[in-house]
C-alpha cells in the first residue's frame, strides 16, 4: 500500500514539474515573465502631480495631491494664467527625486520629415516606468544626474506606448514635456511618436491604466477621461503630436505601415493631419469605409498594425514598397515585444520594444532595458548600461 502511495505521488509530482517545464518554456519564449515585489511607495501620492487644467483660454488651474491613505487626501490648487510661463516641479516618490520645468501653452505642431545626419537614440514602450527611463537616458548619455540634458543637436525619439501598466504616468509625461524643451536649446530635438495607448487614453479606454489613476482623479473631482482630454494641459500636448516621422531617412511609428499603404497616394504630413484630428475618437469600424480607414483601424492602424511579426505572408517586395513611397531605408517600431532589439526584412524593419524593468515592482526572469542609436548610418543595439554592439 505505501509503495502504491508513493509511486502514485512520485507520478503527481513528475507530472507537477513537466508542467512547470512546459509553463517556464512558453513564458520564455513569448518574452514573458512573473510579477513580484511589490513596493508599497506606490500608494504615496504625497505630491504627486502636477495636474494641470484649463479653466479657460486665460488661466490654468494647476493641481497637487497631498497627504495619504491614513490621514486622507487633499489638493493643493492654484490659478495661473496661460499667457506666464510658468516653473512647476513634479515628484517620484520611489526615490524621492524631482525635477522642475517651465509651464508653456504654446504647442506646435512638430515636423514630419528631418533631415540633418544628427544621432538617433531610439526607445519604445516604457509604458510609466519613470525610473527605468531616467537611468536609461542617464547611462546612455542623453541626460546628466541632474536630469539635464547632454545630447547636443541629437535626436531622442521616443517610439510609443510611454504610458499605462504602471504607477509613473504623470512623471514620464512631465519628463518627456521637461527633455523636450530643454533639447531645443540646444538645437536638440524630442519626438515623441503616439502610440496605441497614448490614443487609449486620449478616447478614454482605461483598461490597462493603473487603479492608481482612478483614485487620483477621484480625489481630483475629475473622472479619469479628463486626465487627458482636449481640456487637460497634457491632453492637448499629446494631442499635438505626430503617429509617423521620418528623420534621416529612418521611419518611425509604433506600430508600422500596412502594405495596402501603398494604393494610397498620401505624405507622411498629411497621415499625421488627418489621425491628429482622429485622437479623441476610438478606432471602431465605420460602415461606410474610405481608402484611409486602414490608418486608423486598431488592427492596421500605423499605432496598431502588427504584420512585421504576425503576419506570415509578408514579403520584402511588400515590405520595399512601402518604404520607397515615403523614400526611407528603414522603419523602426516598437509595440511588439522582442527578445532584444532586432533586424527583420533585410535590416529594413527595426524592433525595439523590450520587456523593460517594472518601477515598482520585480520581474522574474529580470528584464533590462534596451533601444537603439543610429550613427552615420550604422545602426546599434544600446544596452540599459551604456554598451552598445552593431546590429
Amino acid at each position: 500500500m505505501k509503495k502504491r502511495i508513493l509511486r502514485y505521488l512520485k507520478h503527481i509530482f513528475g507530472t507537477i514539474i513537466v508542467l512547470l517545464l512546459i509553463a517556464t518554456s512558453i513564458l520564455l519564449h513569448e518574452n514573458g515573465s512573473i510579477h513580484y515585489g511589490d513596493n508599497p511607495q506606490k500608494m504615496n501620492w504625497d505630491n504627486e502631480g502636477p495636474y494641470v487644467f484649463y479653466k479657460n483660454d486665460s488661466t490654468l488651474n494647476v493641481n497637487y495631491i497631498r497627504g495619504n491613505k491614513k490621514d486622507g487626501f487633499y489638493v493643493n490648487k492654484k490659478e495661473v494664467p496661460t499667457s506666464e510661463s510658468k516653473s512647476l516641479s513634479c515628484f517620484f516618490a520611489l526615490d524621492s527625486t524631482s525635477f522642475s520645468f517651465k509651464l508653456n501653452s504654446n504647442f506646435k505642431t512638430p515636423k514630419s520629415v528631418y533631415n540633418d545626419n544628427e544621432e538617433v537614440l531610439a526607445i519604445s514602450d516604457i509604458e510609466s516606468g519613470f525610473k527605468t527611463f531616467r537611468d536609461f537616458l542617464i547611462n546612455n548619455s542623453v541626460i546628466n544626474k541632474k536630469l539635464n540634458w547632454t545630447f547636443g543637436k541629437g535626436h531622442l525619439v521616443l517610439v510609443g506606448d510611454f504610458v499605462d501598466r504602471g504607477f509613473s504616468t504623470t512623471q514620464v509625461l512631465w519628463f518627456i514635456y521637461k527633455l523636450e524643451q530643454e533639447a531645443k536649446k540646444y538645437g536638440g530635438n524630442v519626438h515623441f511618436i503616439i502610440g496605441n495607448h497614448e490614443l487609449k487614453n486620449m478616447y478614454g479606454d482605461y483598461e490597462a491604466s493603473s487603479l492608481k489613476y482612478t483614485f487620483v482623479s477621484s480625489i481630483l473631482g475629475k473622472t479619469q477621461s479628463n486626465l487627458y482630454d482636449s481640456n487637460s494641459f497634457l491632453g492637448k500636448w499629446l494631442s499635438s503630436k505626430n503617429t509617423i516621422e521620418s528623420i534621416n531617412g529612418n521611419l518611425f511609428a509604433h506600430g508600422g505601415l500596412h502594405p495596402d499603404i501603398a494604393n494610397i497616394s498620401i505624405s507622411l504630413e498629411d497621415i499625421n493631419k488627418l489621425l491628429r484630428v482622429n485622437y479623441y475618437l476610438a478606432p471602431y469600424p465605420k460602415a461606410d469605409k474610405s481608402e484611409t480607414d486602414l490608418l486608423l483601424s486598431s488592427k492596421t492602424g500605423i499605432s496598431w498594425y502588427r504584420g512585421y511579426f504576425k503576419d506570415d505572408d509578408l514579403t520584402q517586395e511588400q515590405i520595399d514598397l512601402s518604404l520607397n513611397i515615403f523614400d526611407a531605408k528603414t522603419i523602426i517600431v516598437g509595440h511588439t515585444i522582442q527578445e532584444k532589439v532586432k533586424r527583420y526584412f533585410n535590416g529594413k524593419v527595426i524592433g525595439i520594444d523590450v520587456q523593460h524593468p517594472k518601477d515598482y515592482h520585480k520581474n522574474w526572469p529580470n528584464k533590462k532595458s534596451e533601444g537603439l542609436l543610429i550613427v552615420s548610418n550604422k545602426y546599434y543595439r544600446v544596452l540599459t548600461n551604456g554598451e552598445k554592439e552593431e546590429i
